[in-house]
């Protein structure tokens, strides 16, 4: 890595015009479009997404987080005054108690209730706060018949990144094709633009494709505040590597194939487990707070894919640590000049050595 790692927050801005932030998803997600960066040279190409069938070889490893998104924003009424309330789920604590947010927090003391459903009088669902935490958190258990998982799909909302101004017509577009696992508050985003024939076209070249899990939390859109990024505190999420996963990315690595991940989430799992494990892969779970930044010293992965980042974020930190600062900042330049479409529901990168 020939960047040096002391660098500061404004080294990582650069200017976005507005309406390049995408509000609403391709119809055909493989046909976004695909920026090829070569994180050595800093030499970039246009393609599309589907084109990223070339750029793979037989004997890698894609790897894929198939945390599925939470419709979690749910929309309730106070039983007490007959207020509006709105709940925004962030973790599961234990049993039927999640951390949450709620709004308005001033109007939530310990005790009270929310009810949810077309009727008040008789509501789906009944969430009571039992824990009030700073920042307007609350603990809330929930009181139900049947599945939680299913009343939150029949009540609950999916919970957008903020500079999405859009409404979501249909809220599957927001999961990937691979999503199986319920636990996230926003999408792995990177992989919205595979599809099932995609999938098995790359498969069918010799590609070994390999999950892992990742529950992304709503931290991933707190901004960096602090001018010295040293001083930034990451977020923890919730990880997991089977041992089926770990075996087959070992055997790939073992016959010089490249693990190529999917999205920042898929990077941060695979570098939490390279780093614990002093550049081996093992099964595993945990909480990752891993912070990447120029100067980290990569453990296992070769390639990845990834969507354009926020300006100032950690993951245009991360993807710096890869591709070199300069190198990453001239390519999102060619981007925004070109038109590329930025964000959740935006155009991708395929950055490689």
């Amino acid at each position: 890595m020939t960047d040096a790692p002391h660098y500061q927050l404004s080294d990582f801005d650069y200017d976005l015009p507005e309406e390049l932030i995408a509000q609403t998803p391709l119809k055909d997600r493989s046909s976004s479009r695909l920026l090829v960066l070569n994180a050595l040279t800093g030499a970039y190409e246009d393609k599309h997404f589907y084109d990223i069938f070339d750029y793979l070889n037989p004997g890698d490893a894609l790897v894929m987080n198939n945390s599925r998104v939470l419709p979690a924003r749910l929309h309730g009424i106070r039983p007490q005054t007959g207020g509006h309330a709105e709940v925004l789920l962030l973790r599961q604590d234990h049993d039927d108690v999640w951390e949450v947010l709620v709004k308005p927090a001033k109007k939530s003391p310990i005790g009270s209730t929310i009810v949810f459903g077309d009727d008040p009088e008789n509501p789906v669902m009944t969430g009571t706060i039992v824990k009030e935490l700073d920042h307007g958190g609350r603990y809330i258990e929930f009181t139900y018949q049947g599945i939680f998982m299913e009343r939150l799909e029949e009540l609950g909302e999916m919970p957008l990144p903020p500079y999405i101004k859009e409404k979501l017509d249909d809220q599957e577009r927001y999961q990937t094709v691979y999503s199986k696992v319920d636990g996230s508050a926003a999408a792995p985003t990177a992989g919205l633009h595979w599809t099932p024939e995609l999938l098995q076209k790359v498969a069918d070249k010799g590609v070994e494709l390999v999950e892992l899990t990742l529950h992304v939390g709503l931290g991933t859109f707190r901004p960096v505040d602090e001018e010295n990024i040293e001083d930034h505190k990451m977020h923890s999420e919730f990880y997991q590597l089977s041992e089926e996963a770990a075996a087959k990315l070992n055997k790939v690595r073992a016959n010089g194939g490249r693990v190529v991940a999917t999205g920042t989430t898929s990077i941060r799992t695979l570098e939490t487990i390279g780093t614990k494990f002093q550049g081996e892969l093992k099964a595993d779970s945990g909480w990752t707070d891993i912070f990447i930044k120029p100067g980290y010293d990569w453990q296992i992965v070769d390639a990845f894919i990834t969507n354009f980042h926020l300006p100032k974020s950690t993951l245009v930190m991360l993807v710096a640590a890869f591709t070199g600062r300069d190198n990453i900042l001239n390519a999102y330049k060619h981007a925004v000049t070109d038109k590329y479409r930025f964000f959740s529901f935006g155009d991708a990168m395929f950055v490689h050595k």
